[in-house]
């Protein structure tokens, strides 16, 4: 089944660009589909790879040797992180031949922390996501929850097997490959512990206990998960104010749900529970992601918090609106204290809670003021639909 993905790279001519995603996430099928007329260089093949890596410069006498046709479309280099030097010759092709590029990778980690050539501006930047409730027919939240939004996993007849070969495929061609770590068996005790803690305040040390490393090595491995698209972190909101706001501690998400859910050893049969409700949660997360990156837009995603435990999920636009979470069937007062307490100190912000209602509703608070109730489809509707940011 193909897919209509929604990202739209529309590249004046002479524009390069960089595209970046997780693996399987559908980056080379997108290029394929909207680029059919562009050289197209895979590093993924070993003959390529090992022949550039060994001799870079035969890329840009290759590509000098394409016929003019060719070279008036943008030329695409899959998996580029393979060969940082490849971008020195693409950096001369742009600059004395005029011609246009588009350099496709899971990681740019290998590149900045090797001080390989970025360009310096002169690619645009793009991100390219797991699938999108707007991209999926007869979209099922509870499929989502067990399978994830990788392309292939969402349809597998067999998605434990399928999220099995992705994680172990990830740490053996990113991490052993790439020598992103020296101890594989510590990063991997690392991806047990850390998924019990997604969607809660990081505690590194506690996480480093866990995988018998100290706590430098545990952030590193965050980062990694952070540089090959695998994960992000959430920082906390604050701003002057009457209450104790947790400032500093943030908050770690995975990529896609249903890695989350594998790595938690969970199988989800119903929408009811704690581990539902932390699934939607970073279900939504994701789409906000997805919705910022694919709709070029330029806004904030933080959490708020004070040490008296009051919370709200998700504060866009430096408090310019506040999203809380919530699985259950009907929302009540009692469940969205932390955002009625985040209205009251913010009285200007828009607050919603998505929820399992069955029909939009407007709470409307004495003194505090409206709090939208959404069903999750409504507000993945009017999010995708620019209605709510």
């Amino acid at each position: 089944m193909q897919y209509k993905r929604l990202l739209k790279m529309n590249l004046p001519k002479k524009q390069s660009a960089f595209l970046w995603g997780a693996r399987k996430t559908g980056k080379s099928t997108f290029l394929k589909e909207n680029f059919p007329s562009s050289p197209y260089f895979d590093l993924l093949k070993s003959d390529l790879y090992l022949s550039y890596s060994k001799e870079p410069y035969l890329f840009r006498e290759e590509v000098l040797n394409l016929s003019k046709e060719s070279l008036s479309h943008h030329i695409i280099i899959d998996e580029v992180q393979k060969v940082p030097l490849l971008l020195d010759e693409v950096h001369y092709l742009i600059e004395n031949k005029n011609l246009q590029f588009i350099l496709c990778g899971s990681s740019a980690r290998k590149l900045r922390r090797g001080g390989a050539n970025l360009l310096g501006g002169r690619a645009w930047g793009y991100n390219f996501y797991p699938l999108t409730s707007k991209e999926v027919d007869n979209f099922s939240l509870l499929k989502v929850f067990n399978q994830g939004l990788i392309p292939s996993h969402y349809l597998s007849s067999n998605p434990h097997k399928s999220l099995k070969s992705y994680v172990n495929e990830y740490l053996k061609e990113e991490i052993q490959s790439e020598g992103l770590v020296r101890n594989l068996p510590s990063f991997a005790r690392f991806l047990d512990s850390l998924a019990f803690s997604i969607g809660e305040l990081t505690n590194f040390s506690k996480v480093a206990r866990d995988c018998g490393v100290d706590s430098k090595t545990v952030k590193e491995y965050y980062q990694i998960l952070v540089d090959t698209m695998l994960g992000i972190f959430i920082y906390p909101y604050h701003k002057k104010s009457s209450r104790q706001t947790i400032i500093s501690i943030p908050k770690f998400y995975l990529f896609d749900i249903g890695v989350t859910n594998f790595l938690k050893g969970i199988s989800l049969t119903t929408l009811k529970g704690e581990e539902a409700g932390k699934s939607l949660e970073n279900f939504i997360l994701m789409e906000l992601l997805a919705y910022r990156g694919i709709s070029d837009k330029d806004f904030s995603i933080e959490f708020w918090r004070t040490n008296k435990g009051l919370e709200v999920d998700f504060v866009l636009s430096k408090g310019k609106y506040a999203i809380e979470v919530k699985l259950t069937g009907q929302v009540d007062k009692s469940d969205i204290k932390g955002l009625i307490a985040f209205k009251e100190e913010n009285p200007h912000c828009i607050c919603y809670v998505v929820s399992q209602d069955q029909r939009p509703r407007t709470m409307t608070i004495e003194n505090i003021g409206e709090i939208f109730i959404l069903p999750y489809k409504d507000f993945l509707d009017k999010l995708w639909g620019h209605k709510i940011i």
